[in-house]
């Protein structure tokens, strides 16, 4: 029976171990998406301020942040325009969250 050296060990214990973490700590995925359409839009369409004139120069935005959920076709499904509505929870984790 072969014996596993002990880094083998320690590093496959600690990349278990930062996967529980970041899995209970990540933010969900956010993608820039028209609400109407729910098409998947440049970054720069959601930046500053959702469709309204912020800048005063003209200027609309017209997308939204679209939380979780996946991406086929260049449209979004699956998820939320409600960040608190995607579940973040992964393996090890409560489905509370703090505040």
């Amino acid at each position: 029976m072969r014996r596993l050296r002990s880094s083998t060990v320690v590093l496959g214990g600690m990349g278990v171990l930062a996967a529980t973490i970041t899995a209970c700590g990540s933010e969900p995925d956010k993608r820039c998406v028209d609400p109407l359409t729910r098409e998947e839009l440049p970054r720069y369409e959601c930046e500053s301020g959702g469709g309204r004139d912020d800048d005063g120069n003209g200027t609309t935005h017209r997308g939204s942040y679209y939380y979780g959920g996946s991406l086929r076709d260049n449209r979004v499904s699956g998820g939320s325009f409600d960040k608190k509505a995607v579940d973040t929870g992964g393996f090890g984790c409560s489905g509370s969250g703090g505040g």
